[in-house]
């Protein structure tokens, strides 16, 4: 249970980072965000706040934003029909009701001419009880009613496409941005909470029952010399112990304003098939911000890289499908860091958002790295290309990354089940 909590966890606060940056610089464009999304399918839980919709769905398996003009919700008015109008106490149009009349109070009904909700916000008919054509000024932030829902209507300039290519890019590029800078939170977190290692010969945590704590050593001590031979480095002392299994040697460290001399004889250990020498002693670490800041900035870029060149390695054919991941895969390695401790989750955790923010930037259709490469070919062209072909581009994108999720799960299953 507190696996699936875990994963549960992780995952939704990877979606929600990545959906807010999406969302947070969508609205700074002036953009109208119709809807927050966690998950798919049918909706579990919603509630609307300053023009958006937040909602969680029942499948897992991601998140989205909804723009407006990217919709295909809105009810269309035709020419002719009898609509029910309210207005606001400066005579503008908030409500535009076409059926179902009986669950709205103080409407006025008016047989459609012309209606332009877009442009000229305009609604152009007769009003039942009068003669003639009247005009109607409809409220930028109004809204149309059909079988009891209503849809906030998107004037042109609140559009998506009406913005330049500029703010459009910025607020797609917004959602993998969020996810580095979510990693570079949880590393900087880390830091702060269990410190950043230095490589000051100087005892870190010891083990229990470890060959340095039952000699003697405590954290703090500071390594002076090793078998007489001088040490100032972290990586000295382990490069030391490290070539001595079994072989006693002799630490004088300075503890307090005391010098002392430990025997300490490193127990043997095979790693990598090779016998190494350990005392059982972690490398020393510090507390404060500067550090955790720069622990946080290296390690994001560390792995950034680690994961650009796995990536190039998919590639280019050096890495195989058959090594990729998908659900399966992730939930078992969350297992294994959930009972590794908190520290060791947390690193996975921003190991996955970088990973996430990588993989959604690359230039494949359904991807934000695919919507950004459109963006790019529309700067070059002077003008975008089809929405319809661009569509379909998309579709048939999300198509192929479906069967991959399904290939990759079936590897997962194979892996770790059959």
């Amino acid at each position: 249970m507190n696996t699936v909590i875990a994963f549960v966890v992780i995952f939704g606060a990877l979606v929600f980072f990545h959906e807010l940056g999406h969302l947070y610089f969508a609205k700074r464009a002036g953009i109208l965000c119709r809807e927050f999304a966690i998950g798919f399918g049918p909706k579990v839980f919603s509630f609307y706040r300053n023009e958006t919709t937040y909602t969680i769905r029942l499948l897992p398996l991601g998140g989205y934003v909804r723009y407006a003009g990217e919709d295909p919700e809105m009810v269309q008015v035709k020419p002719g029909s009898h609509i029910g109008l309210q207005f606001n106490t400066v005579g503008e149009v908030t409500k535009i009701v076409v059926d179902q009349f009986d669950r709205f109070q103080d409407l006025r009904f008016v047989e459609v001419d012309s209606i332009d909700l877009e442009h000229k916000l305009e609604i152009i008919g007769i009003e039942e009880g009068t003669e003639g054509v009247s005009k109607f000024n409809v409220n930028e932030k109004a809204f149309i009613y059909s079988e009891g829902q209503g849809h906030q209507i998107a004037p042109y300039n609140r559009q998506f496409n009406s913005k330049s290519v500029g703010k459009r890019a910025i607020a797609i590029f917004a959602g993998p941005m969020m996810n580095f800078v979510l990693a570079l939170v949880i590393f900087i977190l880390l830091g702060l909470l269990q410190g950043t290692p230095v490589n000051d010969a100087k005892i870190g945590e010891l083990l229990p029952k470890g060959p340095a704590q039952t000699s003697g050593l405590k954290e703090g001590d500071i390594v002076l010399s090793i078998d007489h031979k001088e040490v100032s480095k972290w990586a000295e002392v382990v490069k030391i112990v490290r070539e001595s299994p079994s072989k006693e040697l002799l630490f004088k460290v300075k503890r307090d304003s005391k010098v002392i001399s430990i025997p300490i004889t490193p127990k043997s250990e095979e790693i990598d098939h090779k016998v190494n020498g350990l005392i059982g002693v972690y490398a020393p670490v510090e507390k404060n911000v500067f550090s955790s800041v720069k622990y946080g900035i290296t390690e994001t870029i560390g792995w950034t890289k680690e994961i650009v060149l796995a990536v190039g390695h998919l590639v280019s054919g050096q890495f195989s499908i058959n090594n990729l991941s998908g659900p399966v895969g992730i939930y078992q390695v969350t297992d294994q860091a959930a009972q590794s401790g908190i520290f060791y989750l947390m690193k996975w955790a921003a190991f996955l958002s970088i990973n996430l923010g990588i993989m959604n930037l690359l230039p494949l259709p359904a991807l934000d790295g695919g919507r950004l490469t459109f963006f790019a070919i529309e700067a070059l062209r002077g003008r975008p290309i089809d929405r319809q072909k661009e569509g379909v581009v998309h579709f048939i994108g999300f198509a192929l990354l479906m069967l991959l999720m399904i290939i990759v799960t079936w590897n997962d299953i194979k892996r770790f089940f059959l």
